[in-house]
């Protein structure tokens, strides 16, 4: 790419005005721009399939040590204690991969989608250990953050094997393609995951332009790579799916109502969900190798306890909630509020805990606790299933995520042709979610960037000196 994408201001702020703009439609017409669109597609193939497979690997892992392993050892099933000793050991191994390897695993997840570029070649070791170890023993957060910062790793390095003085500008874009290829399928659509990086990242203007375009392209190659596997290897898919629901045709006044308590009640939740999360990561950073399986351990006690609770399964509490989401709602006829409490109660607190010492992504038991919340609320007067369900999605995943637009479009385009009747209720829920986080916040807050595309205005340098990481006390300190 030319220096003419230096037009873009560093941050993925707004264009600097007509100048940019010009800049922006001469390299749109360029040959070095067509020549970046063919290596987004180009590179979006090997991305989306090491994705794809990713994603394979952690459902076989987790099918394995739930299932298969009790059983290899003598016993008919998992007991009611199997998640301990699993749960201490995600905990051993994720928190031996933030102090040992490089990159400390990739972000943390309780600050959203962190900006600080592609992890480097050395860096992606320790980014897929912590993701296997934290998506695979069944710890509390989702697949999407990891995956973003693997896409982008991947790409840069596969342009660097084959040119290494790569421009500054070419390896963002680069990076941000690899990221979009990632997730391209992951919620369903790749509009979606485009959708959340877009917004993530905080671009505008004429950045966006140049950014998405390729970012678009690879996206809709790996849907299509994702879409292929699928059918080739019978292994099923890996996308988000969620069941049809009772048809809803408009809102109502009193829904409107409902909207407004659903967006005060998700603030609440979502930001002690978050002050939690923050108080304990400042104890497990001092003691990385003691307290996250200790963390481990708090999570595995929360499922057993709900199980044992509510007569149904810990995994239930365990996971991201990406595979559970479909069965809550096909039988959420079959659950009491008193057991839809105790879960929200459960996962909630699993999910803190969760996001103070592992790496994973923030969104999909985000998504499980709002639509666990919506129908528990549905058993009250004036509000249905469909719109419950919708609005403590999308007010949940605002109030984590910070992205008001991402969260209307991931509670309405998911479902379907209810999407369109309930969008109105998630917008009003959504904004009242996110004026009232942004009250309760402690001090001003900013958007989260994405690990992904945050990058593609000024991506990170590697080369400059990062802080030392907290030293760990003694045990006995």
């Amino acid at each position: 790419m030319t220096e003419t994408a230096a037009a873009a201001p560093a941050g993925g702020g707004p264009p600097e005005g007509p100048a940019a703009s010009r800049d922006a439609a001469a390299l749109l017409r360029s040959p070095e721009y067509l020549r970046l669109l063919l290596l987004a597609a180009v590179i979006g193939v090997p991305i989306s399939a090491a994705a794809y497979y990713f994603l394979q690997l952690v459902g076989t892992l987790q099918r394995w040590v739930f299932m298969d392993l009790p059983r290899a050892v003598g016993l008919p099933a998992a007991p009611v204690w199997w998640p301990l000793p699993v749960l201490v050991l995600a905990g051993v191994l994720v928190g031996a991969a933030i102090r040992h390897l490089p990159g400390g695993g990739g972000h943390s997840p309780v600050d959203g989608f962190s900006t600080g570029g592609a992890p480097t070649p050395a860096e992606l070791p320790g980014v897929l250990v912590a993701a296997l170890a934290t998506l695979a023993l069944g710890v509390v957060l989702g697949p999407e953050a990891p995956l973003i910062a693997l896409g982008a790793g991947l790409a840069v390095c596969a342009v660097r094997l084959t040119r290494r003085d790569v421009p500054h500008q070419v390896g963002a874009v680069v990076a941000a393609a690899g990221s979009f290829a990632a997730i391209s399928a992951l919620f369903g659509s790749p509009i979606l995951g485009a959708f959340l990086l877009m917004e993530a990242s905080g671009l505008g203007g004429a950045t966006l332009g140049l950014v998405l375009v390729p970012g678009l392209l690879a996206a809709g190659v790996g849907s299509l790579i994702f879409i292929g596997l699928n059918e080739l290897t019978g292994l099923g898919t890996v996308s988000l799916v969620l069941p049809g629901l009772p048809p809803f045709s408009h809102p109502d006044i009193a829904q409107f109502a409902w909207a407004v308590v659903v967006g005060v009640l998700s603030a609440v939740a979502g930001s002690a969900i978050r002050w939690l999360a923050l108080v304990l990561r400042a104890r497990v950073e001092r003691r990385t190798l003691l307290l996250t399986p200790v963390a481990g351990l708090a999570i595995a006690g929360l499922a057993i306890a709900y199980g044992l609770g509510t007569g149904r399964s810990s995994s239930e509490v365990l996971f991201s909630g990406q595979e559970e989401m479909g069965p809550l709602l096909q039988n959420s006829a079959g659950y009491s509020v008193a057991a839809l409490l105790l879960l929200v109660a459960c996962k909630g607190l699993a999910y803190s805990v969760s996001l103070s010492g592992f790496r994973g992504g923030p969104v999909f038991p985000a998504m499980f606790i709002g639509a666990a919340g919506g129908i528990a609320l549905s058993h009250l007067p004036g509000l249905p299933l469909v719109p419950g369900v919708a609005m403590g999605i999308g007010a949940m995943c605002v109030v984590m995520l910070r992205l008001p637009m991402t969260s209307v479009l991931l509670a309405t385009l998911l479902l379907f042709s209810d999407g369109l009747a309930v969008m109105p209720l998630v917008i009003v829920a959504v904004v009242v979610a996110h004026v009232v986080t942004a009250r309760l916040a402690p001090g001003p807050t900013t958007q989260p960037t994405s690990a992904g595309p945050a990058a593609v205005a000024a991506p990170a340098d590697r080369s400059a000196p990062r802080p030392a990481a907290p030293a760990e006390e003694p045990h006995g300190g």
